[in-house]
């Protein structure tokens, strides 16, 4: 497949394919520049086009299509809505235009241009910008006006060359093809006729030749806004504005007059926002990190921008623009060098001293949409790692607490501590394949005593939803699971889950049907090597009349699955299990067929008891409901797709701050937790572009170079200054608090201290 170029613009546009650059084309198109007499031409070839489509082939050919129109004979643009063709132009779309496809909004038509049969182009037409000042004032209508008329306006939503074609002039000649029958075209489908079109450049990368080669005009730019909900958000990119004019009498047909255009200044809460991104792409590094990992200068100073980009597409959980911001700031600051991942210092390193309360505000109360943040990024994440044989995961993770103020704090088990301590403790869902992994939801686990009505004044303190029920962590789990697999984003033919989970019969047997499961048990699980007769003991002559079903005389004991591992009667094999940091990684296996024991019975169908003892000698454990015939290699597969989970909670708290949070209300902890999963797919997202250049690139390392190139405050003698000074006023707030409260301590005990 050959190279794509950028697309012809960040809204709409061309991405279009060149072997010999874009400057030569650009060039080549300028120096061949359609007159009024071509396309009037055109016109009448397009009014004499076969709209006949040619049979959709089994398999296309891809092979380069290089040269002059003149060399394969007339374009002709055919419309495909509809038809056969339309999935091929969607998914071609979505595979090959930088923007994807999407539902075009409104009416819509779309188009494939053939040359012998063979499609080199794609275009469609719909719905135009509701308000777009320079082309409002352009065409000088009311607002009233505008209501009346705005369907009589499409817009070029798509224009995609093939990424095989290699035709000079080939997109002002298509275009001018499209024109040509558009507007009989939106007659016959919709029963309105078309004025004028639309279509926007961006101007940092493209100069929108084929636009002015095919008589389009540039009549200014956008106010680098999208619309979102009822208002509209600031993206800080302004786009150039062009309108191709249908019917030379559109304004007396509006009945307006043209209005001279005028200059926009933007708020400063969005100079401030497009600051912030001109600070992120104007990154450092050290020129030996370029050589060591072999990338060259051009891939570092990209990583930045690309950084930038991925938070984008998170716009639409955002209010406003300082919303954006904020949260680009929070974002970066987790793959920084900062000290601490915190509120505070990232605050301080990457936006200013004012902005530490803002940032607060943002994480707890701030009226922005983190569940619409994890529907993206799930919806982002499928397409790098979902794969039919996957796995989703469920895992707790504990987090250590000092005081009795954070959200969800008690005394239980702390993981972490190995013991029983004050935490937080949360429930954890990933997913993981042989393509990767990485975290998808989660949620924090309220102990009971959280739901007393004493609580009920700590409950309302940390925004703990009015609606929430006491859940046990297995009821959470199940809760989870069921929405991911309800999303149909992962398929997934099992589920892992820890000992925590394993353990309790009753989580397993409520797991999704069509899933087998594969859960680690705890060495003192008691099984069944063979299923025991049950029944009613005889009554022995005294006492009360056995009622209870029993295990009878003489059959087989439960016994412990420690104790059958180290019974000498298992038939261990040594296998690969996976491929590691540091080489292959060996173990021991086993398994065999035994039924499950609760209160000293048999419970459910035989399932398969799975050994791992790895080089330390520790043996793990872990029941399966695969099916009988199931072979070995494939559950020492899905032993190994289990642990991606506790790597994600590794790299979390090690590179990321999934452990360093501040946070003590629930909003907070989950918003935080949500961008935790964003820094640890972008990253992902890394690893995978830069696989082939560096195959030993890991999550440690791509932070390493985002700690490199993310700017920080503090390593500026002005920054540092400013840093510095903050602290000195918060420790002297500080200070005279608690001096205060001191002596009115001393005061209350006849202690005379003087302020």
């Amino acid at each position: 497949m050959l190279p794509i170029n950028r697309a012809i613009n960040r809204s709409y546009g061309v991405a279009h394919c060149s072997f010999v650059g874009l400057k030569a084309v650009l060039s080549a198109a300028v120096e061949s520049r359609f007159t009024v007499n071509n396309t009037i031409a055109a016109m009448q070839i397009a009014q004499k086009q076969n709209d006949i489509l040619p049979p959709v082939p089994p398999t296309f050919n891809t092979d380069a299509i290089a040269g002059t129109i003149k060399d394969f004979g007339p374009a002709k643009v055919v419309p495909v809505s509809g038809s056969d063709w339309e999935p091929l132009w969607d998914r071609w779309v979505r595979q090959h235009h930088y923007l994807g496809y999407r539902r075009l909004l409104g009416h819509r038509l779309k188009y494939l241009a053939f040359l012998k049969d063979r499609p080199v182009a794609g275009l469609s037409w719909s719905a135009p910008a509701l308000k777009l000042s320079a082309r409002d004032r352009f065409i000088g209508w009311s607002p009233e006006q505008r209501k009346q008329h705005l369907h009589q306006l499409a817009a070029n939503s798509r224009f995609l060359i093939l990424p095989w074609v290699q035709l000079h002039n080939l997109a002002s000649h298509v275009l001018a093809l499209n024109i040509a029958r558009l507007p009989a075209d939106w007659l016959r489908h919709f029963s309105h006729r078309l004025l004028l079109l639309e279509t926007f450049v961006d101007n940092r990368y493209f100069a929108g030749t084929c636009y002015k080669a095919a008589n389009w005009q540039h009549i200014g730019p956008t106010q680098g806004s999208t619309k979102q909900g009822k208002g509209y958000r600031y993206h800080g990119n302004p786009k150039e504005v062009y309108l191709y004019v249908l019917d030379p009498n559109f304004r007396q047909i509006i009945d307006c007059r043209q209005q001279p255009a005028l200059s926009c200044d933007r708020p400063s809460t969005q100079t401030k926002v497009e600051a912030l991104v001109m600070l992120l792409e104007h990154c450092r590094w050290h020129p030996q990190l370029t050589a060591d990992l072999n990338l060259d200068p051009f891939d570092l100073e990209t990583i930045a921008k690309e950084l930038v980009d991925f938070h984008q597409c998170f716009h639409d959980a955002y209010g406003r623009s300082e919303h954006h911001r904020l949260g680009l700031a929070y974002f970066s600051g987790l793959m920084s060098n900062a000290e601490a991942k915190s509120v505070e210092p990232i605050a301080l390193e990457f936006l200013d001293q004012k902005s530490v309360r803002s940032l607060q505000m943002f994480m707890k109360n701030g009226r922005w949409d983190h569940d619409t943040m994890l529907r993206v990024h799930q919806e982002m994440l499928a397409p790098l790692i979902a794969a039919p044989d996957g796995m989703i995961t469920v895992d707790p993770s504990d987090f250590p607490k000092k005081g009795k103020e954070s959200v969800g704090v008690a005394r239980q088990y702390c993981g972490p501590l190995g013991k029983t301590e004050n935490c937080q403790s949360g429930v954890f869902i990933g997913y993981s394949s042989d393509k990767g992994y990485g975290l998808l939801n989660c949620q924090l686990y309220m102990p009971e005593s959280w739901f007393s009505p004493e609580q009920e004044k700590r409950r309302r303190f940390n925004m703990v939803p009015e609606d929430l029920v006491f859940e046990t962590k297995q009821q959470i789990a199940l809760r989870l699971i069921n929405e991911i697999v309800a999303a149909k984003y992962y398929p997934a033919k099992w589920v892992g889950a820890d000992a925590a989970f394993g353990s309790d019969i009753e989580f397993l047997n409520a797991l999704p049907k069509d899933l087998l499961y594969f859960a680690a048990i705890k060495s003192n699980t008691q099984v069944f090597t063979k299923k025991p007769k049950v029944g009613i003991p005889p009554y022995k002559g005294h006492g009360r009349h056995p009622t209870k079903e029993k295990v009878l005389p003489g059959q087989p004991k439960p016994r412990t699955v420690s104790e059958i591992a180290k019974s000498g009667r298992l038939s261990w094999k040594t296998v690969v299990v996976a491929e590691g940091a540091k080489g292959p990684i060996i173990a021991k296996v086993a398994r065999i067929r035994v039924y499950m024991s609760r209160d000293g019975l048999p419970v459910g169908d035989q399932q398969w008891l799975f050994f791992r003892q790895n080089d330390d000698g520790k043996i793990r454990y872990a029941i399966s409901n695969a099916p009988k015939k199931i072979s070995r290699s494939e559950m020492v597969k899905a032993s190994t797709m289990r642990w991606p989970i506790e790597q994600c909670f590794q790299e979390g708290k090690s590179q990321v701050g999934m452990d360093c949070y501040e946070h003590r209300s629930w909003p907070a902890w989950h918003r935080h937790m949500t961008f935790v999963f964003l820094a640890l797919h972008f990253m992902l997202r890394m690893r995978l572009r830069f696989k082939k250049k560096t195959p030993l690139l890991t999550v440690p390392l791509v932070r390493k170079i985002l700690s490199v190139v993310l700017p920080l405050r503090s390593l500026s003698s002005e920054g540092m200054y400013e840093i510095v000074q903050y602290h000195l006023r918060r420790n002297l707030i500080a200070y005279t608090s608690h001096r205060k409260k001191r002596i009115m301590l001393a005061n209350s005990h006849n202690i005379n201290v003087s302020l």
